[in-house]
């Protein structure tokens, strides 16, 4: 099956726009009125509102702290959160933008102060807090500059990462594939890949490292490379993740993690043997029901001299494997309740008949429907493969 990989909305189309994007003249600017009033038409502001707050107390609050004002009284819990989140704000400051911030403050609770001798007629009232909100203004202008470089820095490292992404799905013969990355930030931590192994077989790869982001996006590159480097020539699959493993722990950042379903197919049959290194369990979709092909051991990167164990299976002509990162299973709509293994599971009848894109975009309008416009919280990534109709 060709067609260019799907990371976003195409990596292929992606690239052509930016490019395109270099050679155009800047977009006429649409005024700030009419910029205001589509905002309102095309938002959601309740909703928005909603999850920008919700992204704000997680930010700004560690999972300790949330606990211990969980345990609180409504009342006490309202002063309290307000001040523990500005204290983390301040914390997060550099220090001449925190004590800009803290004498905005002061001017906005003074107000309009004033000293003076009436017997002499002499009298000097000052409203402070215009001053206080220009203050304050600069403080945010500041911290926008910082934001809009450092998105300038990042929109290069999601070039990079589309760049590292294969352009294409490989031809197969006997299978069919297709696959698709949805980073939640602006570059993500998941990793998928292919590599042609010899004239007959063909290694399938997603990974998932801990965290999302620029840090994570860069972990990944280099496990995208180490994969690449040691699949050609690993005696067993097993070996091949015990030597990611190992370099990993090795060549990586301490308390970061990966979890890897890596599977060869071989061509014109249904072999596969798979490793799966603590990752989500993939699922093969059968005339008669699914399998899941759970891990065996522990994420790469985690622990010195871990065991990993190659597993073989076998699928019929128009049988699927289902390959996803826990973006799928861990979608969370309003309620905070996750999309699940079993939702994904009982959507598989469904599927059973459709090759793999359609099958792909079917579970895709499934998790878009059931966060109902919520942007996802993780990394979402999916790979599918079915094996020919004889």
């Amino acid at each position: 099956m060709g067609g260019s990989l799907t990371y976003l909305d195409g990596s292929a189309k992606l690239i052509a726009g930016m490019k395109a994007q270099r050679k155009q003249d800047p977009p006429a600017d649409p005024g700030l009125g009419r910029m205001f009033f589509e905002d309102l038409r095309r938002a959601r502001l309740q909703r928005t509102y909603a999850q920008e707050i919700k992204d704000l107390y997680h930010f700004y609050l560690d999972e300790k702290t949330r606990s211990k004002l969980n345990r609180m009284g409504r009342f006490q819990r309202a002063f309290v959160l307000l001040a523990w989140l500005f204290k983390s704000l301040l914390t997060k400051l550099s220090p001449g933008r925190r004590v800009a911030l803290l004498v905005a403050c002061i001017f906005t609770v003074l107000g309009k102060t004033g000293f003076g001798i009436d017997a002499l007629g002499f009298n000097l009232n000052h409203d402070l807090r215009p001053w206080g909100f220009v203050i304050l203004l600069v403080v945010l202008m500041l911290e926008l500059k910082d934001k809009l470089v450092a998105k300038d820095e990042i929109q290069i490292a999601r070039q990079v990462q589309v760049m590292l992404f294969p352009r294409s799905h490989p031809r197969m013969p006997g299978w069919s594939v297709w696959s698709i990355s949805r980073p939640a930030n602006d570059v993500g931590g998941d990793l998928i890949d292919y590599v042609e192994l010899d004239g007959f077989r063909h290694a399938v790869v997603l990974g998932d490292v801990a965290g999302k982001g620029l840090g994570a996006s860069l972990l990944s590159a280099q496990l995208q490379a180490t994969v690449r480097a040691l699949a050609v020539h690993a005696a067993s699959l097993d070996d091949l993740a015990a030597q990611v493993n190992e370099t990993m722990l090795r060549d990586g950042i301490s308390n970061r993690f990966a979890t890897l379903f890596y599977a060869e197919l071989q061509y014109d049959s249904g072999s596969l043997r798979y490793v799966n290194a603590g990752h989500n369990p993939a699922l093969v979709i059968r005339r008669n029901g699914v399998d899941r092909l759970g891990a065996s051991s522990v994420p790469l990167g985690m622990m010195e001299g871990s065991d990993y164990d190659e597993v073989a299976t076998h699928l019929e002509p128009g049988e699927m494997l289902l390959i996803y990162s826990d973006g799928v299973t861990e979608a969370e709509n309003g309620e905070a309740a996750e999309f699940g293994l079993e939702r994904l599971e009982a959507l598989t009848p469904h599927l059973r008949d459709l090759d793999p894109e359609s099958a792909g975009h079917r579970v895709l309008e499934e998790i878009d429907g059931f966060l109902d416009g919520l942007r996802p919280a993780d990394d979402l990534s999916m790979v599918i493969v079915r094996r020919h109709d004889v």
